[in-house]
C-alpha cells in the first residue's frame, strides 16, 4: 500500500462524514422551518388540519389490520 492510496482512503472516510452531517443539518433545518400560522400559538407545534388527522387514523387502522392478516 503507497501513501496515495492512504490518503485518499482517509480523505474519503472525512468527506463521507462531512457530507452526512451536512445532509443531517440541512434535514434538521427544514424540519424546524416554520409558516405562516398554521402552528400553536402556546406550544409551537404544527395543528394538523382534520383531514389530515383522518389520513393518519385511517393508516393506523391498515397498518393494524395487515399485522392481523399477517399472523
Amino acid at each position: 500500500m503507497n501513501v496515495d492510496r492512504i490518503i485518499t482512503m482517509i480523505l474519503r472516510r472525512v468527506m463521507s462524514r462531512v457530507v452526512n452531517k451536512g445532509i443531517d443539518t440541512g434535514i434538521n433545518a427544514v424540519s424546524k422551518r416554520r409558516s405562516g400560522s398554521n402552528h400553536d400559538a402556546n406550544t409551537g407545534a404544527p395543528q394538523m388540519s382534520d383531514t389530515a388527522k383522518q389520513t393518519a387514523k385511517r393508516a393506523k387502522q391498515a397498518a393494524r389490520m395487515a399485522r392481523r392478516l399477517g399472523r
